[in-house]
């Protein structure tokens, strides 16, 4: 006697799809791309080291925001899970960059952050070429993250007319440092996550293959 299929399970309407594209974490991560070269015009055209280093904080907190909004509305997407690590790494290397070309960041610390993220972002393109599963980002890595993301904007300050200047100064490597030294220590897991997930994307296409 043949048992029926049980039914599928019913689809809930107010959950959004992965496959979305327009949702407000997108959004608010695509605005953060276009604040880049705001940023670049106070900094480099207007010579206005406050108004950029205000303007990169706040694309700093941003990042912390549309994560937020992603799980507390539940508009995780497979975009958004791309999307907002290019961000991020964009912010660095135009925020680093361009901190460091005007010369208020020491140049060992600029130079060793954006090199552990064109190492990071490197292996991330070469992985998936290779077929590797997707690896999550890590706490530490999102912490260190956050951290370098205030630590920036502050060294900026602390080369600004700003009355706090030399509070910004202090508090650029009260974060900077645990945030590079949390940064590296995800970059180091970073090594045997990506292992196990060329391992597993290579099963996975055996798999396939033999079905």
């Amino acid at each position: 006697m043949d048992v029926p299929a049980s039914p599928a399970a019913p689809i809930d309407p107010a959950e959004p799809s992965p496959s979305r594209v327009l949702t407000l974490p997108n959004v608010i991560t695509l605005i953060r791309l276009a604040c880049l070269p705001v940023f670049l015009w106070l900094l480099f055209g207007q010579e206005n080291r406050a108004a950029a280093a205000w303007l990169l904080a706040g694309l700093g907190v941003t990042d912390w925001i549309d994560g937020y909004l992603a799980r507390h509305l539940h508009q995780v997407s497979e975009l958004g899970k791309i999307l907002d690590p290019v961000a991020d790494r964009l912010l660095f290397f135009v925020g680093a960059g361009g901190i460091l070309i005007d010369g208020s960041v020491p140049a060992w610390f600029a130079v060793t952050v954006l090199v552990r993220e064109t190492l990071v972002g490197g292996a991330t393109i070469l992985l998936g070429i290779l077929g590797a599963r997707r690896i999550d980002v890590t706490w530490y890595g999102k912490a260190g993250t956050f951290l370098l993301m205030m630590a920036f904007p502050l060294f900026l300050a602390s080369h600004s007319t700003l009355w706090w200047h030399e509070f910004a100064g202090f508090a650029a490597w009260c974060t900077g440092l645990p945030g590079l030294a949390l940064s590296l220590y995800a970059a180091a897991l970073y090594v045997p996550l990506a292992r196990t997930a060329l391992a597993e994307g290579r099963a996975d296409r055996a798999a396939q293959a033999a079905a």
